[in-house]
């Protein structure tokens, strides 16, 4: 072997190592990368599709409690839907208003992000205009167009599981309004865009 051969033989085999050593710190980069965001994404259900979704509800005010799979197979179960829709329903007036299958996701990944099988206590679900109008009467954190009207909109608790931490969860899932009351103890989530107070 003569002396330009052995040269390009070594710088050969100097680019190969520099690109080997190149594609190991890309690929690095990118595990860290995915292993850092991954988690919250997981955390978020952004990459967890399960083949079914429970839920555990119980309405605060009328004592109806429900542990049912809303989804399965790909698909929404209207029978389920229309029992959680009866569940949310006002209980000041009775009515009953469907409630968004995305606002059921966003409790679903919240449950998941928690780690937590106890129910959500529902303080307030679909609301109706009179009992809208009725409310923002007596208290000035009331929407005047609020979701709850659209059936978009829940304010919950869960026992034993502190209403900050709740908050701080939904946060971290960037989906929906979500709004933090310390001093009544609940969360609202709504499937607004992102936002919170």
């Amino acid at each position: 072997m003569n002396e330009a051969t052995s040269k390009n033989q070594s710088m050969d085999d100097e680019d190969a190592a520099v690109t080997s050593r190149r594609k190991f710190l890309k690929n690095m980069a990118y595990g860290s990368l995915l292993s850092v965001a991954g988690s919250n994404i997981a955390n978020a259900g952004i990459l967890h599709f399960p083949s079914f979704k429970t839920l555990a509800l119980e309405n605060m005010h009328t004592g109806d409690k429900l542990k049912l799979t809303y989804f399965e197979a790909g698909s929404y179960i209207k029978d389920a839907l229309q029992e959680i829709s009866y569940l949310f329903r006002d209980y000041h007036t009775g009515d009953i208003h469907p409630i968004d299958p995305a606002l059921l996701d966003q409790l679903y990944d919240l449950k998941l992000i928690l780690g937590v099988r106890k129910p959500f206590h529902v303080v307030s679900g679909y609301r109706s205009p009179l009992t809208n109008a009725k409310l923002r009467r007596n208290s000035r954190g009331v929407a005047k167009n609020s979701f709850h009207m659209q059936g978009r909109a829940i304010d919950i608790q869960i026992a034993g599981v502190d209403t900050k931490r709740i908050r701080n969860a939904a946060l971290a899932m960037q989906r929906g309004g979500v709004g933090y009351y310390p001093r009544s103890e609940f969360v609202h989530l709504d499937t607004g865009s992102f936002r919170t107070w």
